[in-house]
């Protein structure tokens, strides 16, 4: 039985190889939506690793070990890239403080969390607060002292610098053909979102560092990509106003590649079995779709994942029951 202090170095080493696979996204991230993604980055590190000193010492647990994890570091920073850029800071420090108290430490802290903490977080304030939470910056941003004003609140507020993001476009489309979105649109790049695309290429690349360093196996993101790319491609209707985008449109706009190989791979709220991994990949890709096509937000993800880790212990027993049966 392995030791816990070896359990431990695992685990810090697996949160430093996923903060490592997220810096190509970041960068891209940073690129495209300017200062607003650090200093989202910071807020939301800073609240939740003050969260998680706050309720270790209340629950009487040694801090530094606990601290010293990366966990709560890591959640940070999936939330904080999953918020939009220049969103006000009390948003970010709720999104982070809810993660930590309600998703992680209500439930015994880390290890036995049945829900993923940052999309538990970030769909606390998307439900709350869907205006705040609509506003996505135009390519490149602000400058950093526009954004520190945008965020905190002081200052006068640069006009025009939000737009509809690619999916709420086309979640809203009642007419215009996918070729005339595209064409008019600047939310529409080549395939995707216009620079989202290639920040969803670019935690591809994270994810595929992961897959190749063994952090997480291959049955959830393959299960969530591909059944969200087989029912895009049945419902797709080619340029038609009456469209969803097309299959690569899909994958390559929103949270696509940041949900298949950060979210959906979160090991504790996650299942343990391959086949029940796997299954909880395919629940996601068609939940994310229904709600990007047909629900009241643009895009599905959180919602998806936290609707799936409902049903793990369902997807468990199935596998188990799968098992069985093919050794009788």
């Amino acid at each position: 039985m392995p030791s816990l202090e070896s359990v431990d170095d695992r685990l810090q080493q697996a949160m430093k190889r996923v903060l490592l696979a997220t810096l190509p996204g970041t960068l891209m991230m940073f690129w495209l939506y300017g200062w607003g993604v650090l200093i989202n980055l910071i807020l939301a590190s800073v609240a939740a690793l003050t969260i998680e000193a706050a309720m270790l010492r209340l629950r009487q647990r040694p801090l530094r070990a606990s601290l010293s994890d990366g966990s709560a570091f890591v959640s940070a920073t999936l939330l904080a890239l999953a918020l939009p850029p220049y969103c006000p800071w009390w948003l970010t420090v709720s999104a982070a403080a809810f993660a930590m108290v309600f998703g992680k430490h209500l439930y015994g802290g880390v290890g036995t969390n049945p829900f993923n903490p940052a999309m538990l977080g970030f769909a606390l304030v998307l439900v709350t607060f869907p205006q705040q939470m609509t506003h996505w910056p135009s390519s490149h941003g602000m400058d950093l002292t526009n954004g520190l004003q945008q965020i905190f609140g002081f200052g006068q507020t640069p006009d025009a610098w939000v737009r509809a993001t690619a999916l709420d476009s086309l979640r809203v489309n009642k007419s215009l053909t996918m070729d005339e979105l595209f064409s008019a649109s600047p939310a529409f790049g080549h395939f995707g979102g216009r620079g989202v695309e290639w920040v969803n290429l670019a935690f591809l690349a994270g994810g595929a560092f992961l897959l190749h360093r063994k952090v997480f196996s291959w049955h959830a993101p393959v299960g969530m990509l591909a059944s969200l790319f087989f029912i895009s491609l049945l419902c797709w209707n080619g340029t038609g106003s009456d469209s969803h985008g097309s299959p690569l449109f899909q994958l390559l706009t929103g949270a696509t590649m940041l949900g298949a190989f950060f979210i959906v791979t979160e090991p504790v709220s996650g299942p343990k079995s391959p086949l029940a991994r796997l299954l909880f990949g395919v629940g996601v890709g068609l939940l994310t779709y229904l709600i990007r096509t047909w629900g009241g937000y643009p895009d599905g993800v959180a919602f998806a994942v936290l609707l799936m880790n409902l049903c793990v212990p369902a997807l468990e027993r199935l596998a188990v029951a799968r098992q069985e049966r093919s050794a009788s």
